[in-house]
């Protein structure tokens, strides 16, 4: 009757009877490399006792909703745009950022954004729909009497079906354009003197042309995000929802916002009591590698291997790149484990072996692991600090120039660009973290740090999202920025009260004078006459 799901369904059981406490949980997930870490956090909360239900469009990239043995349940929204539509998307995506973008102008690449976020965002609206006119399923949702929602504010929808099912909702998240989302939306106090904008690739270490960079990039982003995403988002919500509201007011009723980042890897700045740090807990340590792999990895002898990867989404590349990267590999005496799916590399060397999958932290977390080729995806990125293991960045789109420009202020990764090295240049980058120590050594540092916390990532994730559930939501932890105006965050309204009373003591001041030098020049000239 149960099937695979039984296992599950008895560990579930045990740790409700222990616990006392079983709540009901319903995702709005967003896909890609956020699902891979979510889903980490869901089968905690499943393992802990509780029911979990993923609302997931019937095209998607990731989430495998007819995996029988998921211990989720997954109510299917069946989407009206297709599965080849949205693997077109992804394709033109990752095609630009990869190929095209290093060729344009500013301008060319933020119309491309602006179109790509437009395509993006009716997705979202789209499944939104789907959900909304599904009267049988929202009663079925209302019914089930769900006591938390898990959102990425990434994707539009979450808070609002939040709002239509009246329960609290927490954010998983790991950073927005310019950090805009948490800054407008949840109240963050971001100072741009020393809080550098995400995507900028600056440190919290700027000079005076930076702090101007930074400060006009964060105009510039917030007029954007107004502009091409809020307003329009502003009038669905409204017209959903059947009375006016916004965005920002929706978004900032998160009770909690789960960073997927911790100190080891943000610059020190100030946070709110409703942002907890759970940066790497899809981390765990690493197990036996398969028997294949552990044999390849053994022969690589004093020499150690190179995990390289370019993350969940990108599976191939061109002919030229992908050759400039085999070159540079043949050139090191170390063993490569390369996970790409792409069309094999003439230049591959013999000391490099491509897989359609390599089990990624079981690697890093080998003693015979010299380097990490990646991305500079969080996942992977993170479970890089968790091992200790110093990093080459090949960033491409997203918060990847971003992540890595983190660590290599921290000395802990080199970076090189995708579109324009040279296989002499990825060669001494991998040469670079391999045989110069300090990297390793600020890697084990990060790692040291990682580690060292009063409670894991994920046990402290799992604690809040309960926590909301227990109390049914926090309210407390929320600042009273959320009922200000902009005008009256900024204490603009108080300054200008300031100023009008000085100008008006300074004008009666002024007239006063004026008043008793006309009165002293009439008495002078009495005297005189």
């Amino acid at each position: 009757m149960f099937g695979t799901k039984f296992p599950w369904l008895l560990w579930a059981y045990t740790c409700c009877c222990s616990t006392v406490f079983c709540g009901r949980v319903v995702v709005w997930p967003t896909d890609a490399s956020h699902w891979i870490n979510v889903k980490v956090l869901l089968q905690e909360l499943v393992l802990r006792g509780h029911e979990v239900t993923v609302l997931v469009p019937s095209s998607n990239l990731l989430i495998d909703y007819q995996d029988t043995s998921s211990p989720f349940t997954f109510e299917v929204l069946q989407v009206p745009f297709s599965q080849e539509t949205l693997d077109a998307f992804m394709d033109d995506f990752l095609n630009f950022w990869m190929n095209e973008a290093f060729n344009r102008f500013p301008w060319e690449i933020m119309w491309t954004i602006k179109e790509q976020l437009e395509v993006f965002t009716n997705m979202s609206k789209q499944t939104c729909d789907t959900l909304l006119t599904n009267t049988h399923l929202i009663a079925k949702l209302q019914q089930a009497k769900f006591d938390v929602l898990i959102a990425d504010p990434l994707s539009i929808g979450g808070e609002l079906v939040a709002e239509i099912l009246e329960i609290p909702f927490v954010y998983s998240f790991r950073f927005s354009d310019g950090n805009v989302v948490e800054r407008l939306c949840g109240g963050l106090p971001s100072p741009p003197s020393y809080v550098p904008a995400s995507t900028t690739g600056l440190t919290h270490q700027m000079s005076f042309t930076e702090r101007l960079q930074n400060f006009l990039f964060y105009i510039f982003t917030d007029l954007f995000f107004i502009k091409f995403w809020r307003d329009e988002v502003d009038g669905y919500y409204s017209n959903v929802l059947g009375r006016p509201t916004t965005l920002c007011e929706t978004m900032g009723k998160a009770e909690i916002w789960l960073i997927r980042t911790y100190w080891d890897f943000e610059f020190p700045r100030p946070f709110l009591p409703n942002f907890e740090f759970v940066g790497g807990l899809h981390c765990q340590p690493a197990k036996p590698l398969p028997k294949e792999i552990e044999e390849f990895v053994q022969s690589s002898g004093e020499h150690g291997v190179i995990v390289f990867t370019l993350g969940s989404m990108v599976h191939s590349l061109s002919d030229e790149r992908s050759n400039v990267i085999a070159k540079a590999l043949s050139q090191l005496p170390q063993k490569v484990l390369w996970r790409y799916k792409g069309k094999k590399p003439e230049t591959l060397g013999s000391n490099t072996r491509i897989f359609d999958w390599i089990p990624q932290n079981d690697l890093l977390g080998h003693p015979l692991t010299k380097a990490f080729i990646t991305h500079g995806g969080t996942n992977g990125l993170y479970e890089a600090i968790y091992h200790g293991i110093p990093m080459v960045g090949i960033p491409m789109f997203a918060d990847q120039h971003d992540n890595l420009a983190h660590m290599v202020a921290k000395g802990a990764a080199v970076q090189v660009d995708f579109n324009t090295m040279t296989s002499e240049d990825l060669a001494d980058a991998l040469k670079t973290v391999i045989y110069n120590s300090t990297y390793k050594e600020n890697a084990l540092k990060l790692s040291k740090i990682q580690h060292d916390q009063p409670v894991k990532p994920l046990d402290r994730a799992v604690f809040w999202i309960e926590f909301v559930m227990r109390h049914k939501g926090a309210k407390h932890l929320r600042p009273a920025a959320h009922h200000l105006t902009w005008y009256q965050y900024h204490s603009l309204d108080v300054l200008a009260f300031l100023f009008t009373c000085t100008a008006t003591i300074v004008f009666i001041l002024f007239k006063c004078c004026l008043c008793c030098c006309r009165r002293c020049g009439r008495i002078a000239k009495r005297k005189k006459d």
